[in-house]
């Protein structure tokens, strides 16, 4: 075990790397470095992504620096109400071969590395279930013929709230597939007062990649080697049952609003994605802390809340926050039982 662990060498230079790319990022979007962090760690931990706020915060112009900044292929897909599954994933076409018709497969936008999918939320739901073999997998089925994408292969969505007109909500399968789900905020005065004096005509800047698909899998391998304390999985494994109401930990707020907990896949996209954070900050091991930095984004999506939650205006986020702030960092010792003495 110990023989697989960085060393404050390799630590040092992937966290420097991985500065690197976020420093970036940050020329692409002012005033955003929190979303900008949690987005690098999805990346880095191998995670979809999902952008959620109102047109025109630069969630299309986040995904398009991230793709230049990481070196790697990536396609922009618009979702769209006519669009088919095939238009995602590809099809095949009839072809003349030497005077003899044949079927010939077309590939279509997913076969990328970075995949963006701007607007998933207003492509109905069966083009929207085009991606969920291909989230998962890593792999595409057409006409019985499975095909491997590239990789790395990421998604990073874009959705509109679902109150605007002309959405439909992801189905809860497909939400547990994105590792993240991040809102995307508005920005201050200053911040905009910035935006108006160094993008004229809001232009995007000339970025040039840090890093290439070898480069990226050099990172994976380092986010790998992240030791995870036994106690920090204990803790993920505690923040994950408490989101089911009814069990230990579970806050008087998720027994009144939540209908189901978090899925397995939420333990795992919380431990790979706090490796991933520690990495960013430099360190070999895996805290409480970081933990705690992406259990919102990682759990706020994958519980299914009940209609009262709605109508009280709770989200799934507010209820995890709450979970956090409320569990705590090491399980209570239960006191041993002691035999009763007879009289």
């Amino acid at each position: 075990m110990t023989s697989t662990l960085l060393s404050p060498e390799e630590i040092a230079a992937a966290s420097e790397q991985a500065e690197r790319i976020l420093e970036g990022l940050n020329q692409v979007l002012f005033g955003q470095e929190h979303l900008l962090r949690l987005t690098l760690t999805a990346c880095l931990a191998r995670g979809h992504v999902l952008l959620e706020g109102l047109p025109g915060l630069g969630k299309t112009e986040l995904v398009k620096g991230l793709s230049a900044l990481l070196g790697i292929d990536s396609k922009r897909l618009q979702f769209t109400p006519d669009l088919l599954p095939g238009d995602v994933t590809g099809g095949h076409m009839l072809e003349e071969d030497g005077g003899r018709r044949k079927l010939v497969f077309h590939p279509g936008p997913v076969f990328t590395n970075l995949l963006l999918a701007d607007e998933i939320n207003r492509a109905s739901p069966k083009t929207q279930s085009a991606l969920l073999e291909a989230m998962q997998e890593r792999r595409v089925t057409v006409i019985g013929e499975t095909r491997d994408l590239p990789r790395p292969f990421y998604v990073l969505a874009t959705q509109n709230p679902i109150e605007l007109e002309g959405t439909y909500p992801l189905p809860e399968a497909q939400l547990d597939r994105f590792l993240f789900k991040l809102d995307v905020q508005g920005v201050d005065r200053s911040v905009l007062t910035r935006i108006l004096l160094e993008r004229p005509g809001g232009s995007s800047p000339e970025l040039q990649p840090v890093t290439d698909a070898a480069g990226l899998q050099r990172l994976f391998d380092a986010v790998d080697k992240i030791y995870l304390p036994p106690a920090i999985a204990d803790y993920i494994a505690r923040l994950v049952e408490g989101t089911h109401p009814g069990t230990e930990g579970a806050s008087a707020s998720i027994g009144e609003y939540v209908r189901h907990g978090a899925s397995p896949r939420a333990a795992i996209a919380i431990a790979a994605s706090a490796r991933a954070y520690a990495l960013l900050a430099g360190k070999p091991n895996v805290g409480f802390d970081d933990v705690q930095a992406v259990a919102v984004p990682a759990m706020g999506h994958r519980i299914v809340l009940d209609y009262r939650a709605r109508l009280d205006g709770r989200t799934g986020a507010d209820l995890i926050r709450e979970l956090v702030a409320e569990l705590p960092e090491v399980a209570a010792q239960l006191p041993e039982s002691k035999g009763r003495s007879r009289s």
